[in-house]
């Protein structure tokens, strides 16, 4: 498939699932799958059509939260992370934004700030299935801070620990030069 058809692909509304009153899907129509299923190629192939979409469209939120998407299947987690915050600067509002922000924290283990994005998220959520999806990842997220599955923050400095290792190094050297 060529760049163009990907970038129409990721313009073009799609209609079904949303209610009568929210009209058509403002998402575009990219089939998310398991990374391990995506081909590198095409998944390439899509994050440069939104990239191109998203510099056609700077204000569009919905196009940056699948770049960030793709980034992030593309396991390129520091651009999905940029792009994600962009979206979030441009529509403060967006449900879907802050839970896929959220969503990155939780898969990257970092619990603690995953918690309070999706705290966030969910006092954006409108939909029954935006607080469905909420309530679960923030259930994950309690689940495994109990569990102990958190990437833990790091509090201490490495100056002592350095120091040390370079005095424990120069007092080898000294040794092994004095010993014949």
């Amino acid at each position: 498939m060529s760049s163009d058809t990907f970038v129409s692909a990721a313009l073009a509304p799609v209609t079904g699932t949303l209610s009568p009153t929210t009209g058509v899907s403002r998402l575009p129509a990219i089939p998310w799958r398991d990374p391990h299923s995506v081909p590198p190629e095409q998944l390439a192939a899509v994050i440069a059509s939104l990239k191109e979409a998203c510099a056609l469209n700077p204000t569009n939120v919905d196009v940056r939260v699948c770049l960030g998407i793709a980034y992030a299947m593309n396991y390129n987690a520091y651009e999905s992370m940029d792009i994600l915050e962009e979206a979030r600067t441009l529509e403060p509002s967006n449900f879907m934004a802050q839970f896929k922000f959220a969503e990155l924290h939780y898969r990257l283990r970092a619990l603690r700030v995953a918690e309070a994005e999706t705290v966030r998220a969910l006092e954006l959520a409108t939909t029954p299935w935006e607080l469905a999806q909420a309530r679960s990842q923030l259930n994950d997220i309690r689940r495994m801070t109990r569990e102990g599955t958190i990437k833990p923050t790091w509090t201490k400095s490495l100056t002592i620990p350095v120091v040390c290792f370079a005095l424990m190094l120069w007092v080898v050297t000294i040794l092994f030069k004095a010993l014949p």
